[in-house]
């Protein structure tokens, strides 16, 4: 197992690198760059060839490990479509309802195909009370995996947040595999490890700007491979964790996510349309640079998932770990607010401040937001 692990993970790593290298030539002769424009404020059009680097690699790597491939295979299969989709998108920009579309059929396929099914919540809100899901299972484990990958698709817009909150993830799933000594969704968790990290290495500012982009083929190949194994592990009687512990090391992502889903339904805006009003654009707005803003956000997700770890070791009750989780959402929700109400404030501004303006969205017309860091070069996707 060791050496197929081994094995696995140098060929799935070396794979990676080669394809982010060759595909990120390739790709500005076939248009797969992400220009900037709209609320994305990247200096230059960057090469969205991480995704399909990564999701190649992975299952390159998979092939080669010693274990059952027949649980998996609606996995793959799930990845395959999503990624298609994704360079779709990345290279026509479907709507969001096509985009959506996908993705719940992924969902199907690990639900009816893989049988990973979100049975359960766990003692959610009672020690003595496991709350089952019965027929609303499927219909849940769907919306909850739907959530996972936008909330994976939605972060990526700072160069390396993305990855690097799949691998805080990655990482705390490991743990709790190695405990369990679960060794077949160690291997997988292994390998995704190891197609994310030489993207990272691309993906982090390199003079100035990032050299490749994950685009949505990466951000929907790695959420729906977070779900998938976010929900193994938290079902059956031998679960690794506890379904309230999946919240706490995705913590990010998920909060992130909820606050703007929550803020621009409340405002009566579309849920799908881009603005500059995640975390990490108001931080970025306060003045914090995009190193500082990165570094920030990872040793908050860190510390989340430490504790959900923490939680999960020393057998905290269930109901008190969610009650947290309420709790660290309300913090946010109301710190993102009141963020957003300082940025809106009128202010003298000079000529090397953050300065917000609007600006047309691409696609819609619709005036949006927009904050860039002037005459800085940068390379903030998304």
């Amino acid at each position: 197992m060791s050496y197929s692990i081994a094995v696995g993970g140098i060929v799935g790593a070396a794979l990676c690198w080669v394809f982010l290298r060759v595909g990120a030539r390739v790709s500005r002769h076939i248009g797969l760059v992400d220009h900037p424009g709209g609320h994305k404020c990247h200096a230059r059009p960057t090469p969205l060839v991480g995704g399909i680097a990564m999701s190649i690699a992975f299952v390159f790597a998979v092939l080669l490990l010693d274990v059952p491939l027949t649980p998996y295979r609606f996995l793959f299969a799930g990845i395959m479509l999503l990624v298609l989709v994704g360079v779709l998108d990345d290279l026509r920009e479907l709507s969001p309802e096509q985009r959506l579309w996908a993705q719940i059929l992924a969902a199907l396929l690990m639900v009816g195909g893989g049988g990973i099914v979100l049975d359960d919540l766990g003692h959610l809100l009672a020690s003595e009370w496991l709350l089952s899901l019965g027929v609303l299972a499927w219909p849940i484990t769907v919306f909850a995996t739907v959530g996972v990958i936008n909330a994976m698709n939605m972060s990526d817009g700072l160069d390396g947040l993305a990855a690097s909150f799949a691998l805080i993830t990655l990482g705390s799933l490991s743990l709790f595999a190695w405990r369990g000594e679960d060794y077949g969704i160690l291997s997988l968790l292994l390998m995704l490890v190891l197609v994310v990290l030489p993207f990272l290495t691309v993906n982090l500012r390199s003079n100035g700007s990032a050299q490749v982009f994950m685009g949505d083929a990466g951000s929907m190949f790695l959420g729906f491979s977070l779900a998938w194994l976010l929900i193994q592990a938290s079902q059956g009687e031998g679960r690794l964790m506890a379904p309230v512990t999946a919240l706490w090391i995705f913590a990010l992502p998920l909060l992130d996510t909820i606050t703007l889903l929550i803020r621009r339904s409340i405002m009566g805006r579309s849920p799908f349309l881009g603005d500059r009003e995640h975390f990490h654009h108001l931080l970025l707005s306060a003045g914090y640079t995009e190193r500082q803003t990165l570094l920030l956000m990872v040793a908050l997700a860190t510390a989340a998932a430490a504790f959900g770890v923490a939680g999960e070791r020393l057998n905290v009750p269930e109901p008190w770990m969610f009650g947290g989780f309420v709790a660290l959402f309300g913090l946010y929700f109301w710190t993102t607010l009141h963020m957003l109400r300082r940025r809106r404030l009128p202010r003298t501004e000079s000529s090397s401040d953050l300065s917000d303006r609007l600006v047309a969205h691409p696609r819609t017309g619709a005036e949006v937001v927009s904050t860039q860091r002037a005459p800085r070069s940068g390379s903030i996707s998304g």
